[in-house]
């Protein structure tokens, strides 16, 4: 497992990562996540216009393993998803935090990213 944690995002506890882009903001779940979960077969992500709250789940990714639910981050409207992981699941376990991001909203309380984890304590969080 690669311990890589990507300098420019910023994490939930709940292993979301969050990367922002003016008032926008894409979600994933990070590394550590897709390999506690093993092999992600089917992801089901939010309708674009959905109001999100942060800590409010919103999305499922179901592995070989288990399903779990996927906690917004951060409060905002869905204006995207990623219809190629819709299609193509493993992007989750390949490329977490690329091609396997999960939707992007508009942020409504750009406040809130400053509840969440830098790349440094959420490297600390998973390695304890």
């Amino acid at each position: 497992m690669s311990s890589q944690v990507p300098p420019d995002l910023k994490y939930a506890k709940s292993h979301e990562w969050v990367r922002v882009d003016g008032d926008h903001a894409t979600v994933g779940i990070s590394d550590h996540a897709q390999h506690e979960l093993t092999d992600v077969v089917f992801v089901e992500l939010p309708v674009v216009g959905r109001s999100v709250k942060a800590g409010e789940a919103c999305a499922v990714v179901e592995s070989v393993k288990t399903a779990s639910d996927i906690y917004s981050p951060v409060s905002g409207t869905v204006v995207a998803v990623n219809d190629a992981l819709a299609g193509d699941p493993s992007l989750a376990n390949t490329a977490p935090y690329d091609g396997g991001w999960f939707y992007q909203v508009k942020l409504t309380q750009p406040a809130e990213l400053a509840a969440l984890l830098s790349p440094a304590d959420y490297s600390k969080q998973i390695s304890a």
